[in-house]
């Protein structure tokens, strides 16, 4: 294919969430040529959801339909499986079972389709677009409401047998520690390194100690983003809540760089908005953690790609890959 062959080519990109749908016309670039968006939540079967995505997204494409060739449909959605293009168990969509989502889009758009989890998509994304560009071996953990990955080793993405792999929210950091609000699960990294987490460790927190300004804010407005802004007025107590999540973060790091000594880890998410008093805790303890073989060896890096599109250029990239 030439480079004006390329420059010709575009890709639809969906981030499906729980409550929103995001998607945009992608080029090669990285320029996302046209968006929208729906409301996931809206759509109880998941054949009326795909009328709707085409319904929205057929004129876009035909506005630029004279100047541009359709490649396909990348998909990031919550427990999407890369192999068999499906959505499987997903708790937080309104279509239960297992959605054979990929074959359902193909058919209506006419053109193939690739999906994988949100994680997985904002890693090739970056790989594709951002900080990540010229790295095969690197892992990209999204800090948002939960905490997702995406590990790419030698270049690819690691999906495992079964299409799941890279789910290093879910490794308990902590034994016996803080119980998941979801799975159950004890001790897990989301349960302390999420936006979630944070809103956790911060009522606990400012309970103990009744200066903070955390306590000037009802209950249900303590978040990520009220800790930041009174860590950036100097209060003790929320600085703390970041370093007691950063130390938890930086020791999950530890055990992730030496089972795949990653050149880089990049951070991505709302969570990242806390900037060095997340980071800094985080990368004194994944040195600290570290054998001396792996130190001083692997970048930690905030994601370059802009919050809002992120995820459609995510999504867009795996029409892309291995091409």
């Amino acid at each position: 294919m030439s480079l004006i062959d390329l420059s010709k080519q575009i890709a639809i990109g969906i981030d499906i969430g729980g409550t929103n749908t995001k998607f945009g016309l992608v080029n090669h670039r990285g320029e996302i040529l046209a968006k929208g968006s729906i409301k996931t939540e809206e759509y109880k079967q998941v054949e009326d959801f795909i009328d709707a995505l085409y319904v929205n997204i057929k004129p876009l494409i035909e506005d630029v339909s004279e100047n541009t060739t359709l490649d396909g449909i990348g998909v990031g959605a919550p427990n999407a499986n890369y192999f068999k293009g499906t959505i499987e168990l997903a708790p937080n969509l309104p279509w239960k079972g297992v959605v054979p989502f990929a074959e359902l889009m193909q058919k209506k758009f006419g053109v193939p389709c690739r999906m994988t989890n949100d994680a997985n998509a904002a890693a090739l994304g970056e790989m594709m677009f951002g900080a990540a560009r010229g790295m095969k071996d690197f892992i990209m953990i999204t800090l948002g409401t939960g905490v997702g990955s995406g590990i790419i080793s030698g270049g690819n993405l690691i999906y495992g047998h079964d299409g799941f792999a890279g789910e290093l929210g879910h490794t308990i950091v902590k034994p016996g520690g803080r119980k998941h609000w979801s799975t159950g699960s004890e001790g897990s990294l989301e349960a302390y390194a999420s936006a979630t987490g944070i809103a956790i460790t911060a009522k606990k927190f400012r309970a103990e100690f009744p200066d903070s300004m955390l306590n000037q804010y009802p209950e249900e407005n303590i978040n990520s983003k009220t800790v930041f802004e009174c860590a950036e007025k100097g209060d003790a107590t929320a600085i703390e809540v970041f370093r007691y999540t950063g130390q938890k973060l930086g020791e999950a790091l530890a055990n992730f760089v030496m089972f795949s000594s990653p050149e880089a880890i990049l951070l991505f998410g709302g969570v990242i908005k806390a900037g060095d008093f997340l980071l800094k805790p985080a990368k004194l303890h994944m040195e600290r953690n570290l054998l001396p073989i792996f130190r001083s060896k692997v970048k930690l890096v905030f994601s370059e790609l802009d919050e809002a599109d992120a995820a459609i250029l995510g999504a867009s990239a795996l029409v892309w890959e291995n091409k």
